[in-house]
Formats: C-alpha cells, sequence, structure tokens
C-alpha cells in the first residue's frame, strides 16, 4: 500500500511539473495581461514569428528572464525557471495556427460611426480652442480634456485599449485622432466633446500621422505588414500599401511621420534598411521622387505607380528605428539600432550626408529644438545612458553632453520658455525632473516632486507660461507648474496620466514640441 500510495504521489507530482512546465498556461499567467491572450498584441507587441523574427536564438529567452530596461517588459527569472524560460520563448516562435487577414476589406467591416455623433458649429465650451490640452490616462484607458487657462476637466472620454503614440490633432484644432496598440483608431470632436466613430486599421500598430493637409491619416503597423491610409472625413480606408523591401522582404513599419513641406509621409522599417516615403501630394504627376526614374526604351522621366500615394524607397547604411526632422523637413535624423551611433539623410537626393555622435541609444523621437547663439541645436535623452546629447543642426557636430541621473526618454520646452525640461524615466531615479538652461547648457535644478513615483512627459501651456508634468503611476496625477518660477501651482488626479498634448502647440510645430 505504501509503495502503492508513493507512485501515486510521484505520478501526480509529475503531472503537476508538467502542468507547470506547460509553455501556454505560463503564457496566459504572465504574458496575456499585456500581449493578449491570442498572442496578436496589447500593450506590448504581438509575439509571433512575424514580429520575433529579428530576436533568434537566446535573444527572446534574455528578454523573457531580465525584461527590457527600456519599456515596460518586466523580467520573469524569479518566477520561471530556466527550462520554463525557454520552453516559453520556443512557444512564441511556433506559428499560430492561422494569423487573421487584415485588408481593406477587414478593415472597412470594423468601422463604426456613432449614430448619436451630431456636428456642432461651434465649441461648446467657452475656452480657447488653441489652448485645449489632453491628457492620456493609461490607468483606466481614458483622455482628459483640459483648458489651458484654468486646467479645469471639460471631459473624459474612453479610448481604445493601450493608446500608443501621440495623439494627432487635424490643422484646425477641431478633432483628433487617438490610436491604440491593437489597431483601433478613434476619431473625437473636441468642440462637440464626442467621439465620431472608430476603425480597426491593423492588428498590432506602432504609431498614426496626419497629412499636412488634414485629409488622411496614416497608420504603421507591425501585423500585418502594411501601411494603411485612412479619409480623416469618415474613416474609410483610401489604401493598404503591403511594406516590403526593394528585395522583396517583408517589414513591420516602427513608425510613420508627416513631413508638411514635402506633402509625404516618411516611414521607418523595422526589418529592412530602407526609409520610405509616401505621397499624398495633390498633384502626384509633379512629384517626380515618388515613383523613381526610369531611362529605356520604354520610357524617359518619372515611373509611374498605380496609387494615388506613390512610394519612394531609399536604402540606408542601417536600420533606423527612429527619426528627427530639421525644420525644413530636408534632413532626417535617424538612430542606428546597434545604439552607438546615428545618421543623417538628405531627403531630396536620397543619400547619407553626415554621421551622428549618439551612443547610448538616443530616442529622437522625443527630441527638441531651439536659438542657441547664431544656431539651431537639437538635443535628445538616451535611453540605455544617463546623458543628453545637444547637437548643433548646421554642422550636425555635438555641442555637448549633458550628464543625468539616469537615462530618460521624454524632454520638453517652449519658445518663450528659458529651460528645458528632461525626466529621467529609467532607473533608480525615476522620480528626478531636470530643468536646463537653454543658454548655458547646465542643468539648473533637479526637482522631485513626488519621492520615489515615476516623474515624466512634460507639455507646455500654448503661451509656455504653465508647464504640465506627469506622475506615471496608477494613483497619479498632472502637476500643474508655474513655467518661470518652477513652483507648483495645482495638482489635478489622474490615474496613470502618461503624454499630454496641447492643440496649439502639436498644430503649429512649436520648436520646443516633439513631432
Amino acid at each position: 500500500m505504501i509503495r502503492s500510495l508513493t507512485l501515486v504521489l510521484a505520478a501526480s507530482m509529475s503531472f503537476a511539473a508538467m502542468a507547470q512546465a506547460d509553455p501556454r498556461a505560463d503564457y496566459v499567467e504572465f504574458c496575456s495581461d499585456c500581449h493578449d491572450a491570442n498572442r496578436l498584441g496589447g500593450t506590448g507587441p504581438a509575439l509571433i514569428p512575424q514580429t520575433l523574427k529579428r530576436m533568434r536564438g537566446p535573444k527572446v529567452e534574455a528578454v523573457i528572464r531580465d525584461g527590457r530596461v527600456t519599456t515596460q517588459m518586466p523580467g520573469f527569472s524569479e518566477d520561471l525557471s530556466e527550462e520554463r524560460i525557454a520552453e516559453l520563448a520556443t512557444y512564441l516562435k511556433t506559428p499560430l495556427e492561422a494569423v487573421p487577414p487584415w485588408g481593406e476589406e477587414q478593415i472597412m467591416a470594423s468601422r463604426v460611426m456613432d449614430e448619436d455623433y451630431a456636428s456642432v458649429d461651434a465649441p461648446v465650451w467657452s475656452s480657447d480652442p488653441m489652448n485645449i490640452t489632453l491628457a492620456v490616462e493609461t490607468g483606466d484607458h481614458h483622455v482628459s480634456v483640459l483648458d489651458g487657462d484654468t486646467f479645469e476637466v471639460l471631459d473624459r472620454f474612453a479610448t481604445p485599449f493601450a493608446v500608443h503614440g501621440g495623439p494627432k490633432f487635424d490643422p484646425n484644432g477641431r478633432f483628433v485622432f487617438i490610436m491604440s496598440r491593437d489597431g483601433w483608431v478613434q476619431k473625437y470632436d473636441i468642440w462637440a466633446l464626442k467621439q465620431v466613430g472608430r476603425v480597426r486599421a491593423g492588428l498590432n500598430s506602432r504609431n498614426i500621422a496626419m497629412s499636412g493637409d488634414g485629409k488622411w491619416l496614416a497608420v504603421a503597423n507591425y501585423l500585418p505588414n502594411t501601411l494603411t491610409i485612412l479619409s480623416t472625413d469618415d474613416l474609410s480606408v483610401a489604401e493598404v500599401h503591403d511594406v516590403k523591401g526593394k528585395d522583396g522582404t517583408p517589414s513591420r513599419v516602427s513608425a510613420v511621420y508627416q513631413a508638411p513641406p514635402r506633402e509625404s509621409f516618411v516611414l521607418a522599417l523595422k526589418d529592412v534598411p530602407e526609409i520610405w516615403e509616401v505621397s499624398y501630394s495633390k498633384h502626384p504627376d509633379l512629384n517626380y521622387f515618388a515613383g523613381g526614374l526610369a531611362h529605356d526604351w520604354k520610357i524617359e522621366g518619372p515611373v509611374p505607380q498605380d496609387t494615388r500615394f506613390p512610394i519612394r524607397k531609399i536604402t540606408t547604411p542601417d536600420y533606423l528605428d527612429d527619426f528627427f526632422f530639421d525644420q525644413t523637413y530636408e534632413y532626417v535624423m535617424g538612430a542606428s539600432r546597434k545604439g552607438e551611433d546615428g545618421l543623417v539623410i538628405d531627403l531630396v537626393i536620397g543619400q547619407k550626408v553626415a554621421d551622428l555622435e549618439l551612443a547610448g541609444m538616443p530616442h529622437l523621437g522625443s527630441g527638441i529644438t531651439w536659438q542657441h547663439g547664431d544656431s539651431t541645436v537639437m538635443a535628445t535623452p538616451h535611453l540605455k545612458d544617463a546623458t543628453i546629447s545637444v547637437i548643433d543642426m548646421g554642422t550636425w557636430k555635438t555641442v555637448k553632453t549633458i550628464p543625468t541621473e539616469g537615462p530618460g526618454f521624454f524632454m520638453r520646452s517652449h519658445k518663450n520658455s528659458k529651460y528645458v525640461w528632461a525626466d529621467v524615466f529609467f532607473g533608480p531615479n525615476k522620480d528626478v525632473m531636470h530643468i536646463i538652461d537653454k543658454e548655458t547648457l547646465e542643468i539648473v535644478k533637479s526637482m522631485r516632486p513626488v519621492p520615489g513615483a515615476t516623474v515624466a512627459h512634460v507639455e507646455f501651456t500654448k503661451d509656455g507660461s504653465h508647464a504640465l508634468v506627469s506622475v506615471w503611476e496608477d494613483d497619479g496625477e498632472v502637476l500643474v507648474y508655474d513655467a518661470e518660477t518652477l513652483e507648483i501651482v495645482k495638482r489635478l488626479p489622474m490615474r496613470k496620466p502618461s503624454g499630454k498634448y496641447n492643440v496649439w502647440n502639436k498644430i503649429t510645430f512649436e520648436e520646443g514640441t516633439s513631432h
């Protein structure tokens, strides 16, 4: 009897061990909240071979074990054994039985326009329409609409799950478009304080960009490998581009940006060493760069493309994940994936024209510019280095490297402010906000408004008189500072507030705001 009982216990323990080692169960417990139960992505990206293809070998295991210091991805070394980590990594690299198709038909089928929405002739509130600020609250997936003068909350509306990338305003500042990681795009009327509608433009998406004329919205997708272009009027599909490099290699779209003077969108690609320029010009026949040039017996000159949005593919010396444009939008600064340097591409000639000293993985998307003496400088934080790089945009040389108390994520300023605000998003000093003098390029004050809390992302009011800072916690708040005295004048309780976006600063491309 004792022997039988021992065998039963051993078998039970064996089955328990097998259950514990089941990678599907581990996925549900540790991964599904952020990456969704179907592995197609939520707050985090999709975890399938198509999106993990550049993380070969042990890299997936290392991320599961150690997390990623430049993201919200934690490590699970204390929860999972090495064996379970290896099995979970193998499971993530196993193809799904089927990835749902997501083209124009499926996108249009997802589109819902609110029946109770009615347009208005003027704002239903009395605030300055150009001084409205949106505060994204990721704790419960809402956005608060703030009066930029009184900081009163005019409305608080629900967003799609896991908003990602900055909301985009139309050129008049009336409508705003918000995107989630699972591909939903929401249109909201700020004047009416009403949602207009939603559409799912992709299954796993990165960000959106508004065309300079306000007619088109480009959606960068990880899954499928597409660029979706929507009409801003009714969220209908204008076009879906399959994204493949010159050699036919499919690629995820890391990000999409607008270049208004060029009447184009510019794409950063994840899986091929190229950047794309997609034209939305009203006169594509005059847009010679769009289709390239040909010289043979069939055609002499621009190559026609059978599309409303012709594409120009520019080969780059390295994979570039992050961009920053100069004021003319002729030059694009790109960050090398190696995290050791960067480069400058001239979009007119489609060639690299300069190298950049940018060790430490710069976050160029958060870069800002200001006038410094006789030149314009650009400053960027670094995701893996406790420094801020200041670069002369005339010579592309580093003017100064400013030591900080840890790697940062966001920077902000305003033309009417003498200061730059820079957070320390990563590491033990995440509660620090550095204040940098624009003229001396020195840190003049390091504030700890809420010790121990993550303090990040600054946005200014229209006139630059006040700065809004997020206390990035579930029971967080937005701190309103007098931008001159650096004193807190108001506290707005919010659920894990992240980015804030002022209408005027965004639609005018204010120099202290990232674009």
